[in-house]
């Protein structure tokens, strides 16, 4: 039938390219953005899904920062009690030579002033701190440990604790001082032991929950992955099929336009 005013064959073909045009610019979308999903009506549900995949991927990643955080407290609270370790080691050490009974008052003034230079030092050490956090208190921190806010209990270290404070106010100018000075500071040695494997214990826990989040986060990002990354390798082949649909449906459309010329020749 030749026909002038309804040319069907050039609708039908401006359809299909309107189509192929279509899924050529998404395909080229997809590639560019290197996301399978470039518009929420591209995959509804997939949508949904990835964000919240992606929501707690970043929450976990939160964690995983405040737990390395917590980590590097820890680690700057044992390096001080290395420290003071070293100090208290020397205090007891100066104790016992206090207790030598041919050391004159002078020996003895002499051992007093590097003693409490050294007992001034571990005092002041009690009120260091971390980004305005102080370094040793009695209070335990809470240290958020995933993505749904559960906690660890920091145990605090105290150096304000009476086994640190007697030793360091002891005085040893004389034998019976540095008896008792003795007795104070093998206590502290003791307490300082406990502390530094408490603080050995959280930073063990916390490393392993740091790395149970970044297993966790790995995972997480996997899954979004399948859901909103593109594969580039399937969308390129898909991409060069539409490509040759526009080109065909763009020839093919413009035989179809050519089609109402058949009718003048009946009327010439």
């Amino acid at each position: 039938m030749a026909v002038i005013n309804t040319n069907i064959a050039a609708q039908t073909s401006a359809t299909n390219l309107n189509r192929s045009s279509k899924l050529l610019n998404a395909s080229l979308a997809r590639l560019s953005s290197g996301s399978k999903i470039v518009n929420p009506s591209d995959d509804p549900a997939g949508t949904a899904e990835a964000l919240r995949f992606q929501a707690e991927s970043n929450r976990t990643g939160a964690a995983n920062a405040n737990v390395a955080n917590a980590i590097s407290f820890s680690q700057t609270q044992d390096g001080f009690l290395q420290s003071i370790g070293s100090a208290l080691d020397r205090l007891s050490t100066l104790a016992v030579q206090a207790q030598d009974v041919t050391k004159t008052s002078t020996d003895l003034a002499n051992y007093q002033s590097e003693f409490s230079t050294l007992a001034s030092y571990i005092t002041s050490a009690a009120s260091k701190d971390f980004n305005g956090v102080s370094l040793f208190t009695a209070t335990a921190l809470s240290v958020t440990t995933d993505s749904e806010g559960g906690t660890f209990s920091l145990s605090g270290v105290n150096l304000g604790a009476s086994a640190y404070t007697t030793a360091t106010a002891a005085n040893i100018s004389t034998t019976a001082g540095a008896v008792a000075a003795l007795t104070s500071v093998k206590a502290a040695i003791t307490q300082l032991a406990n502390d530094r494997a408490t603080i050995g214990a959280n930073t063990a826990r916390l490393s392993y929950t740091s790395d149970q989040l970044s297993v966790l986060k790995t995972n997480i990002d996997a899954a979004n992955s399948q859901i909103s990354d593109v594969d580039v390798a399937q969308e390129s082949t898909q991409y060069a099929k539409y490509q040759i649909l526009v080109q065909s449906g763009t020839s093919i459309l413009a035989q179809a336009n050519q089609q109402p010329q058949s009718a003048l020749k009946l009327i010439g």
